[in-house]
C-alpha cells in the first residue's frame, strides 16, 4: 500500500458509516488514506499526538468527522501545519447544526475548512482533498477534471432523456 496522504479521524465509531463515504471516495480517485477513532473529549492525548505526527508521517490533509460539540476538528487544526476539513455529523438533538457552528466558527487563527452536515460532506470532504493534492499532484487534478467532465455529461443525458420522454415517463423509469 502506498502512504497515507490523508488522515481520515472520527471522534466516535458512530460516525463510521458516514465517515467510510469519504474513505470510498478517495478510493475512487486512487488516493491513500489512513482511518481512525479519536475523541477530542475522551482521548485528547491520542488526538493530539495524532495531529503533532501527521505532516512528519506523510500525511498531507486531515479530515475530521464530528458530532455535537464537534471540537475534534479544531483540536486537531490547533496542533498541526495541515489543512483541516471538518465534516458536521447529523445529530438527533439538533440535526447537526450544532456540529456545523462549532465547527465554522472557529476563532481566527485556526480555520477548518467546513463542509455540509453529514454523508454529502464526507463526499465533499474528500473532493476538496483531492482538489487540493491536485495543486501538487497533476495526476489527480487530471482525475478530478475527469470527474467534473462525468458529472456534466450525467447532467446533460439524463436532461436529455427527460426532454425526450416527458416527467411522467422519467418518474416511472426512475422508481423502478
Amino acid at each position: 500500500m502506498q502512504k497515507p496522504l490523508v488522515g481520515i479521524v472520527m471522534g466516535s465509531d458512530s460516525d463510521l458509516s458516514v465517515m467510510s463515504g469519504c474513505a470510498k471516495m478517495l478510493e475512487a480517485f486512487d488516493v491513500p488514506y489512513e482511518m481512525l477513532i479519536s475523541s477530542a473529549h475522551r482521548s485528547p492525548e491520542k488526538t493530539l499526538a495524532y495531529a503533532r505526527t501527521a505532516a512528519s508521517r506523510g500525511i498531507e490533509i486531515l479530515i475530521a468527522g464530528a458530532g455535537k460539540a464537534a471540537h475534534l476538528g479544531g483540536v486537531i487544526a490547533s496542533e498541526t501545519p495541515l489543512p483541516v476539513i471538518g465534516i458536521p455529523m447529523k445529530t438527533s438533538d439538533l440535526g447537526g447544526v450544532d456540529s456545523l457552528y462549532s465547527m465554522v466558527q472557529m476563532p481566527g487563527g485556526i480555520p477548518v475548512a467546513t463542509v455540509t452536515i453529514g454523508a454529502a460532506g464526507a463526499k465533499n470532504a474528500a473532493i476538496l482533498a483531492v482538489q487540493m493534492l491536485g495543486i501538487k499532484y497533476p495526476e489527480l487534478r487530471r482525475k478530478m477534471i475527469n470527474y467534473k467532465e462525468k458529472m456534466k455529461q450525467d447532467i446533460l443525458e439524463k436532461n436529455e432523456r427527460l426532454q425526450s420522454i416527458g416527467y411522467e415517463k422519467y418518474l416511472e423509469e426512475m422508481n423502478q
